[in-house]
């Protein structure tokens, strides 16, 4: 079994409704999930938090490619 830390950023889609996306890390790569066939709609904050758990993932998968 795979221990793997998973980020989350809440967005909207299209039509304005509560999404998530999510970002894991596999195999030593990131992972990004939109919400399915739908479109992410990210304020200026969203993207900040979304820049932040990108960075997030790179150290944990620079860490996964170490082992």
């Amino acid at each position: 079994m795979t221990n793997h830390k998973e980020w989350s950023i809440t967005c909207r889609d299209i039509a304005g409704r509560r999404r998530d996306l999510t970002v894991f890390v596999r195999q030593g790569r990131i992972v990004l999930v939109a919400p399915p066939g739908e479109t992410a709609v990210l304020n200026p904050l969203d993207v900040g938090r979304l820049r932040a758990v990108l960075r997030d993932a790179v150290v944990d998968a620079a860490r996964t490619q170490e082992n």
